[in-house]
């Protein structure tokens, strides 16, 4: 027998802020903010685990005003949760699946019970991985990726990463090695050997 469709409120509990500021004082949390409309290309995901990035703090401080959405903002671009509604335009997911990715800045952020996304920010959950482990990845891995493709690294070359246990020193590394087939998995081994930041969880 077929599961019986999600029943979607028309109000959620989000965090989310009205006008720029330092984010303590600026980010209130809503009882009953609007559930976002979904467009064709996206899917409406039940929020499972969210997270937090220096870039949020940025931009509700208004540092990024150029690419906010209109007052009030919900924060959060990393999301991890379940797909309980598909557009119409949308193939890659179906309503019951795990996922994972990025929201887009001009949409409602992923500090809130439901948001959108694009599926293709998304991809389904890794089972391997918790709802929690799922959220942490998906800025830190794009910004890792995106600093090595924009300098030019390619095989056979060789790259310093400072900070290489941190939120995205981790992924650098990781993607060194199986993107850009530039980090030998013996020197990649040596790394960690050092115990380097072994207290902070590196």
């Amino acid at each position: 027998m077929a599961a019986a469709p999600a029943i979607i409120p028309s109000h959620m509990k989000a965090w989310a802020y009205s006008e720029h500021g330092k984010s303590n004082a600026a980010l209130k949390f809503h009882p009953n903010f609007p559930i976002p409309e979904l467009n064709e290309d996206q899917v409406l995901i039940k929020v499972v685990a969210a997270a937090i990035n220096p870039i949020d703090y940025h931009k509700i401080v208004g540092n990024y005003k150029g690419s906010d959405a209109p007052f009030p903002i919900v924060p959060g671009y990393d999301v991890a949760g379940v797909v309980i509604k598909v557009g119409s335009a949308a193939k890659k997911f179906k309503e019951g699946d795990e996922v994972y990715g990025m929201v887009e800045a001009k949409d409602v952020g992923s500090l809130a019970e439901y948001t959108t996304a694009q599926e293709n920010g998304l991809d389904h959950k890794p089972p391997n991985l918790s709802f929690a482990e799922a959220a942490s990845l998906p800025l830190a891995i794009e910004t890792a990726y995106g600093a090595l493709h924009k300098v030019g690294l390619s095989a056979g070359q060789s790259i310093l990463v400072l900070g290489g246990t941190g939120g995205v020193g981790n992924p650098c590394c990781s993607d060194c090695q199986t993107c850009f087939w530039c980090f030998k998995g013996s020197s990649y081994s040596q790394y960690w050997k050092t115990g380097i930041d072994e207290e902070a969880g590196g």
